[in-house]
């Protein structure tokens, strides 16, 4: 993450994230709303703006992964939220089972502000992109679609050409239309960090 020291959060400020997703996730799977955070007690920065994707993973595969790319709630409700849709309301999977909530392993990507990413071309724009680095998003402006990848997913698509036209694809258009058209392109860095193990 490129950002200056003072964007990022302070192990306390993780642990405690880790904590309001997975109390959210394991009250959100049985049915029940998430406690109201303790304001009071939490630092500082949890109670500000902040944007992040929960991202929930069983035995090292993706079982869920829902976010927010602005910043428009504070952070420790947009981490419980985050966990409770990405474990219910991710429509490539079927809601998690209170059963599955032992092997789910829960791990939060803290974004840095969506940055405009100008090009004249398609080459150009695969020139600009920093794989491993840069999350992307992809905006239609024609049909107000988009989507994106966060940088993780670089690991499974390290080739941007790929990695722009899957992109394309979660928008629900053709792998090709990044080469056809115009399209509106942000990009952002991310802070991740995940419970251990289980």
């Amino acid at each position: 993450m490129n950002a200056t020291k003072a964007e990022y959060l302070t192990p306390p400020e993780q642990r405690a994230l880790l904590r309001l997703a997975r109390d959210a996730l394991e009250r959100g799977v049985r049915g029940l709303p998430p406690h109201e955070p303790d304001w009071a007690q939490l630092p500082p920065r949890l109670r500000e703006p902040g944007a992040t994707f929960v991202t929930l993973t069983k035995h090292g595969q993706l079982r869920g992964c829902i976010g927010s790319l602005e910043p428009v709630r504070p952070l420790a409700l947009d981490v419980q939220e985050n966990a409770i849709a990405a474990a219910l309301r991710d429509p490539r999977f079927w809601p998690v089972q209170p059963d599955e909530l032992p092997d789910i392993r829960v791990e939060v990507s803290y974004l840095t502000p969506l940055r405009p990413l100008p090009y004249t071309s398609p080459e150009e724009l695969i020139r600009h992109l920093r794989p491993g680095v840069d999350g992307v998003v992809l905006v239609d402006p024609e049909t107000g679609r988009r989507a994106t990848f966060l940088p993780q997913v670089w690991e499974q698509l390290p080739d941007p050409v790929a990695f722009l036209s899957h992109l394309s694809l979660k928008m629900g258009a053709p792998p090709d239309l990044w080469q056809r058209k115009p399209l509106q392109v942000y990009t952002y860095e991310v802070q991740k960090f995940a419970e251990p193990q289980p």
